[in-house]
């Protein structure tokens, strides 16, 4: 497998939605939570909304990165400005911070080290900015268990934010501290 990291352009907008249904599906799907259409499709919408902020901004208001297998879209990452969610949670203390998020590697991909390669990417492209601190949140127990392992305990624990036994985790994380991993399974 040849992976290709670029950013995406407008012809890509499609496949990229199709991508996003399909990754946002298979994890609800994979937390339990399938039922919950409302909220698949409202998790749907804000990434094409993010999307549509990278393109019409040319990455200035978020900024996005995808991985390809033959021109087949596998994965996504971005960053921008701070959720609201982790505003509130954190009372304000993370909202200077930019956000990494949209992490999403498709089914067939996962588990061989392309969510690896878009954070490595992503990192040098925050620190070539100028950016040497930034947060992540997960409210999915599968992530969290990849992001533990990655960063350690988070910065901020919300027992049972989304019902009884269903945790949100935030990290604060300075690019300088981070160990790099360029290994690709």
């Amino acid at each position: 497998m040849k992976v290709e990291i670029r950013r995406p352009r407008i012809e890509d907008s499609e496949a990229l939605n199709k991508f996003f249904r399909i990754v946002i599906t298979d994890t609800f799907a994979g937390e339990g939570l399938f039922g919950l259409t409302n909220d698949i499709e409202n998790e749907i919408e804000s990434k094409k909304m993010y999307l549509k902020s990278d393109l019409n901004s040319n990455g200035e208001n978020r900024y996005f990165l995808i991985a390809l297998d033959d021109n087949k879209i596998i994965g996504t990452i971005g960053y921008g400005p701070v959720s609201e969610l982790i505003i509130s949670c954190t009372n304000g203390e993370l909202i200077d911070l930019v956000e990494i998020g949209t992490v999403f590697v498709h089914p067939e991909y996962q588990g061989q080290g392309i969510g690896n390669l878009l954070l490595n990417v992503m990192y040098h492209t925050i620190q070539t900015r100028g950016i040497e601190e930034f947060c992540l949140d997960s409210g999915y127990t599968i992530a969290q268990k990849i992001w533990k392992k990655k960063f350690g305990k988070p910065d901020y624990l919300l027992k049972d934010y989304w019902g009884e036994g269903f945790d949100h985790m935030i990290w604060r994380k300075r690019i300088n501290e981070l160990p790099i991993i360029f290994k690709v399974d």
